[in-house]
C-alpha cells in the first residue's frame, strides 16, 4: 500500500488521563450486554470454522443482532428459584446450507458459552433460544461467492483505536477482572458474575461505584450479606491500592442501593449471578468497546464488533485493527506518549485498502515528528498487507471484542 495514503500528524492537546475529570465504565462477564456480545461472537467463530471445514472459506454471515430478554426469579435467603427462564434471540444473517444446521450450531455454541462462563446458569433449564438467522441479501452475499484472498468491504464505515490505556482505564478493567477472577471466586463464592464498574477520576482521586450481586444461596441473613460484601470491597480496595501509580487515592463503593434494615429489598441478591435473570435485558453493541471498556473521554466508532463476519465486515475488522495498530505503534516507535488510529472503508473496496488510514500521535518531550512519521507509515502498511492473516486470527477468536 502506498505510504502517501497513510496520514500521520502530531497532536499537542492534553491526553484524557491528564484531564481534570475522566469517566470510564466496564460491564463485566455476567452483564446482559456483555453476555450478548460474547455469545454472538462465539457463534460467529463457530460458523466461520464450520464454513471453512465444509467449503474451504468463510461464507456470508453477520450474527450481530442478539437480544437477551430477562426472565423472572424469586429471591430467598439461603437460595431462591427460577420462575421464568431467560430468552436469547439469535439473529441476523447467515448462509443457510444443507451440510449442517446453522440454527442448531448457534444454539449449541450459546449453550457451551453459558456452561463455561456462568456456572449458576443451566442453559437447558434457565434459557429459551429463539434463532432468527435468515439468508443474506443477494448483493452482500455475492461478496463471498468466489474464494478470495482479500474480501471486499461490505459497508462504508469508520473505526478508531488508541493506546496506551490511561491509569484510570487500566484500574477499571483490572478491577472487574479481579472480581471475576478464579482466585476471587474461590475466596468469595457468593459473588456473582454480573459486575458493572463506573470509575470517575477527579484530579488524582479515583472513585469506583460497583454493582455486584451476591448469590442468595450463600447468604443466610442480612448481617451475612453485609459482612461478605464488606470483605469483598476491602479485598478489591487492597488490590487496587497496590497498583496505583500517578493517582494517590481510591474509593470503592459497592451496591449503592443497599439499605440496612430493609430486608430483601435492601440487598442486591441473585439466583443465577446475572441481572438478566429478572432485572435487566441485554443487547449486542451496548457493552464494552473492543478494548474492554467504555471510555467517555475517548473518540469511538459507531459499530458493534461482536458477531460480525471477520473477513468482510469492517465494523469488526477495523474496530479491532485500529486498537491493535495503536498499541503496536506506541510500543514499537520510540518517542510517543499517545497514539490514535483511524480507518475508514469504502463499500466494495478491498478491506486492506481503506479510504482513509490516519494516525495521530502526541510526542514525548524532545521527540521529533520527522523521526516517527515514516516508521509509523511502514508499520501500518505492513499490517494492512497481512490482512488475510489478521482476518483469520479474528475468525479463530485470537482477539477479545468485549
Amino acid at each position: 500500500m502506498p505510504s502517501t495514503r497513510i496520514h500521520v500528524e502530531a497532536s499537542t492537546g492534553p491526553t484524557p488521563g491528564r484531564n481534570d475529570i475522566e469517566i470510564v465504565e466496564r460491564k463485566g462477564l455476567g452483564h446482559p450486554d456483555t453476555i450478548c456480545d460474547s455469545v454472538m461472537e462465539k457463534i460467529s467463530q463457530a460458523l466461520s470454522k464450520a464454513y471453512v471445514e465444509k467449503f474451504g472459506r468463510i461464507l456470508h454471515h453477520n450474527c450481530d443482532k442478539g437480544l437477551l430478554i430477562a426472565g423472572q426469579v424469586e429471591h430467598r435467603l439461603g437460595g431462591g428459584r427460577v420462575i421464568e427462564p431467560m430468552r436469547l434471540v439469535i439473529g441476523d444473517r447467515a448462509t443457510l446450507v444443507t451440510e449442517f444446521d446453522v440454527g442448531e450450531l448457534a444454539v449449541e455454541t450459546a449453550r457451551a458459552w453459558f456452561r463455561d462462563n456462568l456456572p449458576e446458569v443451566d442453559p437447558n433449564r434457565h434459557l429459551v433460544f429463539q434463532v432468527e438467522l435468515k439468508g443474506g441479501s443477494a448483493e452482500l452475499t455475492e461478496i463471498f461467492r468466489e474464494a478470495s484472498i482479500i474480501a471486499a468491504a461490505n459497508d462504508t464505515s469508520a473505526a478508531v483505536g488508541y493506546s496506551p490505556l490511561s491509569e484510570t482505564e487500566q484500574l477499571v478493567l483490572s478491577a472487574e477482572k479481579f472480581l471475576n477472577g478464579r482466585d476471587f471466586k474461590r475466596r468469595f463464592p457468593a459473588s456473582g458474575q454480573d459486575i458493572k464498574i463506573m470509575g470517575v477520576r477527579s484530579g488524582t482521586h479515583l472513585d469506583l461505584t460497583i454493582a455486584m450481586p451476591l448469590l442468595d444461596r450463600f447468604v443466610e441473613s442480612e448481617a451475612s450479606y453485609f459482612r461478605q460484601l464488606d470483605e469483598m470491597r476491602e479485598a478489591l480496595s487492597g488490590y487496587l491500592r497496590s497498583r496505583l501509580d500517578a493517582l494517590d487515592e481510591i474509593t470503592v463503593r459497592c451496591n449503592h442501593l443497599d439499605r440496612r434494615g430493609a430486608g430483601l429489598a435492601g440487598m442486591y441478591l441473585s439466583v443465577l449471578g446475572t441481572s438478566a435473570e429478572d432485572a435487566d435485558s441485554g443487547e449486542v453493541g451496548r457493552g464494552n468497546q473492543v478494548n474492554g471498556i467504555i471510555a467517555l473521554n475517548r473518540p469511538r466508532g459507531s459499530e458493534a464488533a461482536a458477531g460480525k463476519n471477520p473477513v468482510s465486515h469492517v465494523g469488526k475488522i477495523y474496530n479491532v485493527l485500529t486498537h491493535l495498530l495503536a498499541e503496536q505503534i506506541y510500543r514499537q516507535v520510540p518517542g510517543l506518549e499517545e497514539v490514535f488510529v483511524w480507518l475508514c472503508s469504502r463499500i466494495g473496496a478491498p478491506v486492506n485498502d481503506p479510504q482513509v488510514a490516519a494516525v495521530q500521535v502526541k510526542l514525548k518531550p524532545g521527540a521529533k515528528y520527522s523521526d516517527v512519521a515514516d516508521p509509523i507509515r511502514q508499520l501500518v502498511g505492513r499490517e494492512l498487507e497481512r490482512m488475510p492473516e489478521f482476518c483469520n486470527e479474528l475468525a479463530q477468536g485470537k482477539y477479545s471484542i468485549c
